[in-house]
């Protein structure tokens, strides 16, 4: 159980870098540089949705073993 908890944290963290990214981006002055932020919104838009899927999973599948 403790391993879906990770994931859901991973995914959270993972969310809250792509809505920051979005809002920098849409700003027009992005503070880390356009390449950057765009990276970050690249890479955390997946791993959010993996975690996040990862996490139900497990999750489902803790519950079904109690």
């Amino acid at each position: 159980m403790l391993k879906s908890y990770l994931y859901l944290l991973v995914a959270c963290i993972a969310a809250i870098a792509t809505v920051g990214s979005i809002f920098e981006l849409s700003s027009g002055d992005a503070q880390l540089g356009t390449a950057l932020t765009t990276g970050i919104l690249v890479l955390s838009v997946p791993l959010g949705l993996g975690c996040f899927i990862a996490a139900v999973r497990l999750g489902r599948m803790g519950d079904r073993s109690e």
